[in-house]
């Protein structure tokens, strides 16, 4: 059960995120519930909080997102603020990633954030207000040696932020994308037991963020929420790093 708080700013708004159920997704879930927003999960799993309306999806498909869209506005209404933080990934480097995996990763991480927007900005635009968040990464901006088809997504995703918040500037409608570092989620862990040894892997990411700890979802999801509430109603198509330092120290290998 999430309890109120002394200060709810996001009263009488809509937020959908989607990748809801789990990791950085969940943290902005309960973040804009506190916030005393109505919220909206758009994952493939279904949600386990009760106040959550539950929409299960599959962004990597037109048909499906689609039907989402439709139910959601026909149940909840216009949403105001939309959070992309749905994402898949392949461990491989450049030459060894298939075809396929490419593929699929680019109809998630990207094909989906057009699939969310072509649903959800054209009633942002109608009523002149509105706001999207599109979770990057910091391997968006610096590569990542062994997740060349998640990094090139994500890079992908800062250029689209850039040039969905010139399309939609004109109808009010603000686009923002956060690049986190690494932050303690079941994607990260799972990178981590692909290493001969996960404790040691563990223990070396940590030294390449300068702040000495690994990030958490509660601290991408203050970030996020800043970006959707009315203090940041003057920023639009920029990419903000929380990442405890690394991107200014990036360090692949001792």
């Amino acid at each position: 059960m999430v309890t109120g708080t002394a200060f709810v700013r996001l009263k009488n708004r809509v937020a959908l995120v989607s990748g809801g159920a789990s990791g950085i997704g969940a943290a902005c879930v309960t973040r804009f519930l506190s916030e005393g927003a109505t919220v909206v999960s758009l994952d493939r799993l279904a949600h386990r909080i009760p106040e959550v309306h539950s929409v299960e999806a599959d962004l990597a498909s037109t048909e499906s997102m689609e039907a989402a869209g439709k139910h959601i506005s026909e149940t909840v209404g216009v949403v105001d603020i939309v959070v992309h933080s749905a994402a898949v990934t392949a461990f491989a480097s450049t030459i060894d990633t298939r075809i396929s995996d490419l593929e699929y990763i680019f109809q998630v991480n990207v094909g989906g954030a057009f699939r969310i927007v072509r649903q959800f900005a054209p009633a942002m635009r109608q009523k002149r207000s509105g706001t999207f968040i599109i979770l990057s990464s910091i391997t968006g901006l610096v590569g990542a040696p062994g997740l060349s088809a998640y990094a090139a997504s994500k890079g992908a995703l800062i250029t689209l932020t850039r040039t969905l918040a010139l399309e939609l500037a004109e109808d009010g409608v603000r686009v923002n994308c956060v690049c986190p570092g690494s932050i303690e989620t079941p994607l990260l862990r799972a990178s981590f037991e692909k290493a001969p040894d996960p404790e040691r892997a563990r223990e070396m990411n940590i030294k390449r963020h300068p702040l000495g700890r690994l990030g958490t979802p509660e601290d991408v999801a203050n970030l996020v929420f800043f970006l959707a509430s009315d203090e940041a109603s003057w920023i639009t198509g920029a990419a903000y790093t929380i990442d405890g330092g690394a991107s200014i120290a990036r360090r692949w290998r001792e």
